[in-house]
């Protein structure tokens, strides 16, 4: 049972007059939730004693509580017992790749969460099956019990094919024929060549030209103050990258609306208490900015959901119904949908969420519909889940990979400098260290010597030869065996770190068998695997199963003594961030966007 169907909400020219005759009493509505505070995320204020009145899957109006008592019987009653109705979450930027899950199977977590809305960047599976990964996604997406639009990926692949090798390549006319297509596709994703859109590249203006022209907004993503001006003069008018309060001051005088990223502490996506000080110590208002999650696995996506992070700006200074504003009304204002999401007012969406006073949900209403009901899903919420789309037959053919490979590069036999990746938390930066070393008889001693790692990246679109690039981790802690991912970010070439070439080809073999997945290896064996046959990003079981594997991943992970999580690992080759990145083409230097030697 898809949203197309038992789901579906009328679009407002069609119910105006029978909104306008349940508002004013002379029809009876189909459901009315009383004995409610209500978080008016319009005033920011919580009014007390009312009553919702529901009619056609939207708000009809917000009464007295009691007042349905002087209505004709024949509707529905739900008693709040007190509880804060709010309107459902509005995500504004996410990846759902990062979850591992479907758009469907997202759904889930998503309601659980009372998130309603999210704003999907589908770059990954877009990078890696072009135009009709994209359009799959958008398929599942109208599919799944969950209102999910588009921000069509902009920067695909993220660097020039001599820098790597992706799947796809989406280009200004591709942009232009998803937004042209699909009416879920209101905006441009990210566009993470923040440096050649500063630097004014041809290919990454004719990208923001494809949206500009439609008058579709642009999302951003940027590091260094240094690029706020150009960035904002190109038409960029959000980001969730604004990691601490500077630059996030510089953006919002750009006129560049924020999105405060809180993710898990132990991620390396845990912005927003830095970010937010922008409105807590230097004053800036709290109207041109949003909360979002960005990145989520299945396991964190259960646990600190958006409503997560608006329970984090409450910690960091802000009131109650300012965060909840902050994590649905703005985000709604932002795309423009501020009419039908994100407030309670007459007309808009009945995207409800029942909280208690530690704006925790407890129940979710999605379009009139109870889906959530004291912390659990409903029979009719499951049978929804029950019945996921189904991606095409080549999204599970996508690891293509060379009958023989080495993963280690050849022991030096003369005293060189090794050009080094330092990893250090939270993960995101990845910083470039010189490490002289001398020969040595074998790897294991040099290794050793100097806290180095090896790590490779391997081409898997079946686009070159097979190519193979050789690395070196420092302090990245790896104690014994392998660890490896086919979720490299963002061309999505599978990566592999480990102490010995054996354990590495056991865990790039494992990825090749189950057409992708994420797994750690120790004497020869698999020792924990998210298997993720679409597109070698995605798994196609429902949410809590994914859960389940990425728990044990985690603990494995951390038994190997890896000193950045898998999330952060899966960055290391994301060649748009500095300084110092490896693609299957090589060592990276950002911002130079260079190739560097492993060893001079």
């Amino acid at each position: 049972m898809s949203k197309l169907t038992r789901f579906s909400v009328a679009p407002l020219h069609s119910m105006t007059r029978r909104l306008a005759d349940v508002a004013s009493g002379r029809v009876a509505p189909d459901l009315v939730i009383t004995g409610a505070r209500v978080l008016s995320t319009y005033s920011e204020r919580i009014l007390p004693n009312r009553e919702l009145w529901i009619t056609g899957g939207r708000v009809a109006a917000v009464k007295l509580a009691g007042a349905h008592k002087a209505l004709p019987g024949g509707f529905a009653i739900h008693d709040a017992a007190g509880g804060i109705i709010a309107p459902g979450l509005v995500d504004p930027h996410i990846h759902i790749e990062s979850s591992m899950v479907t758009a469907c199977a997202y759904a889930e977590a998503a309601l659980l969460n009372g998130t309603t809305t999210i704003f999907c960047d589908s770059h990954e599976i877009g990078n890696v099956m072009d135009t009709a990964g994209v359009e799959a996604m958008l398929e599942d997406a109208r599919q799944a019990p969950l209102s999910i639009f588009l921000t069509v990926p902009s920067t695909v692949p993220a660097t020039s094919a001599a820098l790597e090798t992706a799947g796809g390549d989406l280009t200004p006319d591709k942009i232009a024929g998803l937004f042209d297509r699909w009416p879920e596709a209101v905006a441009l994703g990210e566009k993470m060549d923040f440096v050649p859109v500063c630097m004014g590249d041809e290919r990454s203006h004719a990208i923001l030209a494809a949206a500009l022209q439609r008058g579709r907004p642009v999302s951003g993503h940027v590091y260094g103050r240094e690029f706020v001006a150009a960035y904002a003069a190109s038409g960029v008018t959000d980001t969730h990258e604004a990691i601490d309060r500077d630059i996030a001051d510089d953006l919002l005088d750009a006129g560049v609306w924020i999105f405060l990223r809180g993710g898990p502490p132990t991620t390396p996506w845990h912005s927003l208490p830095q970010a937010i000080r922008t409105i807590t110590e230097l004053g800036a208002s709290h109207k041109r900015t949003a909360v979002c999650t960005d990145d989520r696995d299945a396991d964190d996506l259960m646990l600190f959901g958006l409503d997560w992070v608006v329970r984090e700006a409450v910690k960091a200074g802000m009131s109650p119904e300012q965060a909840w504003s902050m994590g649905s009304l703005h985000g709604a204002t932002r795309f423009a949908m501020d009419g039908e999401i994100g407030g309670l007012g007459g007309g808009r969406r009945a995207d409800l969420v029942l909280l208690d006073d530690g704006l925790k949900p407890q129940s979710t209403w999605y379009g009139g519909e109870l889906v959530v009901d004291k912390g659990k899903i409903t029979a009719l919420l499951d049978q929804a889940l029950s019945q996921r789309y189904q991606y095409p037959k080549p999204a599970y053919a996508t690891v293509k990979l060379p009958a023989q490979m080495t993963l280690t590069p050849e022991l030096p036999t003369k005293a060189c400098t090794v050009n080094a990746i330092k990893t250090a938390l939270p993960g995101i930066t990845l910083l470039h260290e010189k490490v002289a070393i001398e020969p040595a008889n074998d790897w294991q001693t040099l290794l050793a010597r100097h806290g180095l790692c090896f790590v490779a990246v391997i081409e898997r679109h079946g686009k070159s030869a097979g190519n193979v690039a050789h690395g070196l981790l420092k302090d990245f802690g790896l104690k014994r065996g392998a660890v490896a991912s086919s979720v490299g970010h963002d061309s999505h070439n599978i990566i592999v770190a480990g102490t010995n070439e054996a354990d590495m080809q056991v865990a790039v073999a494992a990825i090749g068998a189950e057409q992708g997945g994420v797994c750690v290896v120790a004497d020869g064996k698999v020792r924990a695997m998210v298997p993720l046959p679409i597109a070698g990003l995605l798994s196609d079981k429902r949410v809590t199963e994914v859960a389940d594997e990425v728990k044990l991943l985690k603990t494995e992970w951390a038994e190997a003594g890896c000193t950045i999580p898998y999330m952060g690992f899966n960055l290391i080759p994301l060649s748009v961030i500095p300084e110092i990145r490896i693609t299957d083409k090589g060592l990276v230097l950002v911002p130079q966007m260079e190739l560097a030697p492993l060893f001079e």
